[in-house]
């Protein structure tokens, strides 16, 4: 099921569900076994979707064999709204009797470099240099979503993280020499605990570095 309108070249089953107003989604989930959970919105609505809609969702889905919530890793060290929605979606899925695994992620290779290394100005790039990332390839992830399928409920799966840590300027050098740009860095800092979880790696989990595509593959890989 998804909120956007089905395209008119696919061919297998589609059908539009509104977490804002309840739309479509008992039609969506009829019949159906498995669910792999991506609706979420990090810009606006986030406690009516990831919480409140979510909660609502969960009480539907008693039927469903596995529930299958993609997270983020280190959502509750790190002061963000949306994260705490995140975070607060997986306690009621913990606190539920659907059978389920909540599985987290580092942030994505392409959600790092067009928050943060999207354009440069007057031929910088302008980042909290220092901030540390574990970035993953989003094909990656997918796939093991799928996997984990056939593996059955887990609760609390293992962490999917990226193969490396660096921060925020080693990713814009990486940028620069791959793009073959002649642009340069320039390191900002701010003051904040949101800042501060960055700087100190919340986000990353060193044991888990599952995925193998680096950040400097996914640029080099980019339009291919």
């Amino acid at each position: 099921m998804t909120s956007r309108r089905k395209p008119d070249n696919l061919n297998f089953d589609w059908v539009y569900s509104d977490f804002l107003t309840g739309e479509g989604l008992e039609t969506a989930i009829h019949d159906v076994d498995v669910i792999i959970h991506a609706a979420t919105s990090p810009r606006k609505d986030s406690k009516i979707i990831d919480v409140s809609g979510f909660g609502e969702f969960l009480n539907m889905c008693q039927h469903i064999k596995h529930f299958i919530y993609p997270s983020i890793v280190g959502i509750e060290d790190i002061p963000m709204k949306y994260y705490m929605h995140k975070y607060q979606a997986e306690e009621l899925l913990k606190n539920s009797s659907v059978p389920h695994t909540i599985i987290r992620a580092t942030q994505f290779h392409s959600f790092v470099e067009n928050l943060l290394l999207s354009k440069p100005f007057f031929k910088n790039y302008f980042v909290p240099g220092n901030l540390r990332f574990q970035s993953v390839d989003v094909v990656e992830f997918s796939i093991h979503l799928i996997k984990i399928i056939d593996d059955g409920p887990q609760g609390i799966a293992d962490d999917f993280g990226g193969p490396e840590i660096l921060t925020l300027k080693e990713m814009a050098d990486l940028k620069i020499k791959v793009n073959n740009e002649s642009n340069n860095v320039v390191n900002l800092s701010f003051p904040g605990k949101l800042f501060k979880s960055f700087l100190e790696g919340k986000n990353t989990n060193e044991h888990q570095k599952v995925g193998k595509i680096t950040f400097e593959e996914y640029l080099r890989n980019k339009g291919k």
